[in-house]
């Protein structure tokens, strides 16, 4: 039985819009008690599988160093994507991490059933998820990125809506609870 099964918490949410994102969502509960998604190399590697990074079928080989590479990757693009929602020059040392990262071969697209390429694919699969938030961040979409407004929420995602009124990572996990948790609210204040 995996971990994922044990404690559906540590399922990955894919609801960000963009790799670099979702990636940053591998640690939940920013504003509490953090949330480690990616506990150990395994987990990492089963990130990169079900992001669609992996090389081939087989599950990519991740090291210690690529995992403790990858967390810090991860937290460098957090706080760039919220320095940059602010409206902030984020620190210089997450935009030389980010950038060191996105210089690295990233992998290559393939046609065929192998999707991409690489030597080294996990620290490929990194540099492309790197290059993502460099593009995102300095590209006309960075102003649709958005936190969830549901305040038990830390999650940050691209709102697509053709109104661009998006408020919630997601419906089915976050905005239906909101709902629910109106309807009660108005219910309550009727019923008095």
């Amino acid at each position: 039985m995996s971990s994922v099964a044990a404690d559906p918490a540590l399922a990955f949410p894919f609801i960000g819009g963009r790799p670099c994102l979702d990636f940053v969502a591998t640690l939940g509960r920013r504003h509490a008690t953090p949330l480690e998604r990616i506990p150990d190399p395994a987990a990492l590697s089963r990130w990169l599988s079900e992001a669609g990074l992996a090389v081939g079928e087989e599950p990519v080989r991740v090291t210690a160093r690529d995992l403790t590479d990858a967390r810090a990757l991860r937290e460098a693009l957090h706080r760039v994507v919220r320095a940059a929602m602010a409206g902030r020059e984020p620190e210089p040392a997450d935009v030389e991490l980010v950038n060191e990262t996105a210089a690295r071969p990233d992998l290559a697209p393939q046609l065929g059933p192998a999707r991409w390429t690489a030597q080294r694919p996990a620290r490929a699969a990194l540099a492309t998820v790197a290059r993502d938030a460099v593009l995102l961040v300095g590209g006309p979409l960075l102003e649709r990125v958005k936190k969830c407004e549901n305040p038990d929420c830390s999650l940050l995602f691209l709102d697509d809506s053709q109104a661009r009124r998006r408020r919630w990572c997601s419906m089915e996990r976050c905005g239906n609870l909101a709902k629910v948790a109106g309807y009660r609210s108005r219910g309550r204040a009727a019923a008095t």
